[in-house]
């Protein structure tokens, strides 16, 4: 595939949790769509068909993606936009079942300050699970949250800042088996690992193009067939009436493409080959101060997530220009407070504004890796142990 970057243009990126650069298949597959076919989906003449069949076809896609049926697919501006669908549609609209909503502390903001909406605004009780060391809800936990009065839990697929993977499935079955609905954020996780929805048994499940190499303001929701929802976008009818306004046609062929191109099993065997091999020349470059963050097993390929002892992450990344990644997550980023994931996780303060967050992707090579490497371990040196 094309590499959007080129050949040695700019700094080594290892922020793909962050953001993914634009396929340019992705790219050739969706610019038509900004001037030849510009019809308007609901149109009946040529252009609107035109416009139309593209946005049936990239459904198709997206579906399955997911393992999921076209019809279950609801096109969104992105993950968060999901997320406020999911969880606002669905407290409203089962609120005869109950008004207690359970998630964890660790969650992505998108979720966290949608619950706290739903308690400020209308009234909802929300439970905010604990996590272990390495960030993993324990079921059992979760099986004494459920009430009767529970009708939905949210807990995300995989970490954004340690890519540790939770064990949606057994959640699910829990929250399922006293009547609550489940909804999973899997925006770090779709396209980087195995996802169905099926499989996983949950009722919802949101994710984002922009994480999986299409442009952003562009994702997708997962919604059960039959499963009712408040709309979040009130309108013309589109997407089965819960997010009204014209499609953005272009986005969601853009959204279709990525699908279909998205992360083989060899493209995961290599993004774990990297990762590894980050980590362990970390190591033999800081022997004795990198300590890993997030589950050793349970954990995205691409992701790795460490504490440096003695620096501050982000004076790591101010000494290593010639490197993009991040300090913790890039929603937070400028935010000079430890990250409250490792904070949830145990981690003491110094151990958290020590944590850099280094994601690959599909155009890390391993001569980027050991650039990285190099760059982050000469900059520690650089820096006055703290």
């Amino acid at each position: 595939m094309d590499n959007p970057r080129g050949t040695g243009s700019g700094p080594v990126y290892l922020d793909y949790n962050a953001t993914t650069p634009v396929d340019p298949a992705v790219v050739r597959a969706c610019l038509p769509y900004l001037h030849e076919h510009f019809g308007n989906p609901s149109s009946r003449h040529p252009y609107g068909e035109a416009a139309r069949a593209a946005v049936a076809d990239a459904r198709a896609r997206v579906a399955a993606l997911v393992g999921a049926e076209p019809a279950e697919i609801v096109f969104t501006g992105g993950g968060s936009d999901g997320d406020t669908l999911a969880l606002r549609g669905a407290a409203l609209a089962h609120r005869r079942r109950g008004t207690h909503v359970v998630t964890q502390v660790t969650e992505h903001p998108a979720v966290l300050e949608n619950c706290a909406a739903l308690a400020r605004l209308h009234g909802h009780r929300v439970t905010r699970l604990p996590v272990d060391r390495h960030g993993l809800v324990d079921p059992a936990d979760l099986a004494a949250a459920l009430t009767d009065d529970t009708v939905l839990v949210s807990v995300m697929h995989a970490n954004n800042e340690t890519g540790t993977v939770q064990p949606i499935r057994e959640l699910a079955r829990l929250a399922r088996s006293r009547g609550a609905l489940f909804h999973c954020d899997a925006a770090q996780s779709v396209g980087k690992i195995p996802v169905s929805v099926r499989e996983l048994g949950v009722d919802l499940l949101s994710f984002s193009g922009h994480k999986l190499y299409a442009p952003k303001g562009v994702g997708a929701l997962y919604v059960r067939a039959g499963l009712a929802l408040e709309p979040s976008t009130y309108g013309g009818g589109q997407e089965r009436g819960l997010r009204g306004g014209t499609e953005n046609v272009a986005l969601i062929v853009a959204l279709g493409e990525a699908a279909r191109l998205a992360g083989s099993e060899g493209e995961r065997a290599g993004l774990l080959r990297r990762r590894d091999l980050l980590h362990r020349l970390l190591d033999e470059h800081l022997p004795g101060r990198v300590t890993l963050n997030g589950h050793p097993e349970r954990r995205l390929p691409n992701t790795l997530n460490i504490s440096i002892a003695g620096v501050r992450a982000d004076a790591v990344l101010d000494a290593a220009p010639g490197l993009a990644a991040s300090a913790g997550s890039a929603c937070h980023e400028g935010d000079d407070r430890p990250s409250p994931v490792l904070v949830a996780m145990g981690a003491d303060p110094a151990r958290a504004m020590s944590a850099l967050r280094l994601s690959t992707g599909r155009w890390t090579g391993e001569a980027d890796v050991r650039e990285a490497a190099a760059l982050i371990a000469d900059a520690v040196r650089s820096l006055p142990a703290g």
